[in-house]
């Protein structure tokens, strides 16, 4: 009961994504490396333990989205073996550069986070959760160009 409540959440806020802005994607802003004097900002590879502390504790609150980051996130679901996933990749690092400490970027690989992707109905990758501050999630599936990556990150999540 509780995982289909979830998951017609979910199935709302893909609908809504799709009618609103077409589609979206995901970016977040990553860490500085040792072997640089200069921060790499680029998505970060999270685990379902990642997204419970970082996204949202769908466990805890199985009926209502809460988001528990500081700032809005896109979140993308993914697998290696994806062609479409590993052209879009490249194109979440740069937005992730473009957008640094705006928003972050989050890469959930669907074939080690079996579960997770099942929670969020993932049945075509990539498929991206964009999470703004204070209202409900919106998902996109595809690979979109980057252009419409922007205007769904300055529409949907920063609200530009």
């Amino acid at each position: 009961m509780k995982q289909r409540t979830l998951t017609l959440l979910f199935a709302m806020a893909i609908a809504f994504m799709v009618s609103a802005c077409g589609n979206g994607k995901k970016e977040q802003a990553g860490e500085q490396t040792p072997a640089k004097a200069t921060t790499e900002v680029k998505s970060i590879s999270i685990t379902k333990a990642d997204f419970l502390a970082k996204v949202a504790n769908y466990e805890a609150n199985p009926t209502e989205w809460i988001y528990l980051g500081d700032k809005p996130c896109i979140v993308d679901f993914y697998a290696n073996w994806c062609g479409p996933c590993k052209r879009l990749a490249p194109i979440l690092d740069e937005l992730a550069k473009e957008y640094a400490g705006e928003i972050y970027i989050y890469k959930v690989d669907t074939e080690k986070e079996r579960e997770l992707a099942a929670v969020f109905g993932i049945r075509s990758i990539p498929t991206l959760l964009f999470c703004p501050m204070g209202e409900n999630p919106q998902m996109a599936q595809g690979a979109l160009p980057k252009e419409q990556l922007k205007e769904a990150i300055d529409k949907v999540l920063l609200k530009k």
